[in-house]
């Protein structure tokens, strides 16, 4: 059992690992802007990670991550942040070779509006360090993808698979803190849940996967990127 943080990184990496060669998604041609995009998700959120439980803003249980730690994290907490996002954006990559992708109108001031909300939101809740931390991350990360992948912001199949993956985050999350492998300290978050799932979760995994969506259609050619076809 003390594996299972790992375990069940590995069972989330096997599927989209074993069907990377399917011929008509062809994920293996795409693997250098995986794991340039997986390079990036693993240094920022890898130091972010390490400053919360440091801080004991979170921290985990040796009965289902093991006594190893590097840099206050176990394997588990380490590989996740290499098996997620490779397991996330082989469903990108799934949902645009089977579904004809189209574009809408999302006007930049809007998203900036979000942005600033977010970021507001963060500043309200400073006192908890991982809500005000989380909404300010995710603010800079609508930002920072609106200035480098403006397309894919206004791509539906980008948002669709956003939508997908939060069915197994529900599943592997709800595993997470529900047996618990991850323990919260509900001082620092509005100790809000769904199920057992801090609502930050949520927000963790989109700012997350918005970062590594972006950063992967930013590495990959041109000729794979979002078009900007208007419907």
């Amino acid at each position: 059992m003390s594996n299972l943080y790992l375990i069940l990184d590995l069972l989330i990496l096997a599927g989209p690992l074993a069907l990377s060669f399917d011929k008509r998604v062809a994920f293996h041609t795409k693997w250098p802007a995986v794991f340039g995009s997986t390079a990036i998700i693993v240094l920022v959120y890898g130091v972010w990670d390490v400053w919360k439980t440091s801080k004991g803003v979170w921290s985990f249980s040796s009965v289902y991550a093991g006594e190893f730690r590097f840099l206050w994290l176990p394997a588990g907490e380490w590989a996740f942040f290499i098996c997620v996002p490779y397991a996330c954006l082989f469903i990108l990559a799934c949902i645009r070779a089977y579904l004809t992708d189209v574009t809408f109108s999302l006007p930049r001031p809007a998203l900036f509006a979000v942005a600033a909300i977010l970021a507001g939101l963060g500043v309200l809740w400073r006192d908890r360090t991982y809500t005000g931390v989380v909404l300010v991350v995710a603010s800079l990360t609508i930002l920072l993808s609106e200035l480098l992948t403006p397309r894919s912001l206004r791509s539906r199949n980008f948002w669709l698979a956003m939508a997908v993956t939060f069915i197994p985050f529900i599943v592997a999350n709800g595993i997470l803190t529900g047996l618990p492998v991850v323990l919260y300290d509900d001082r620092q978050n509005l100790g809000i849940r769904a199920g057992t799932i801090p609502i930050e979760d949520f927000l963790y995994s989109f700012a997350m996967l918005l970062l590594a969506f972006s950063m992967f259609d930013l590495f990959s050619p041109s000729a794979e990127r979002p078009r900007s076809v208007q419907q």
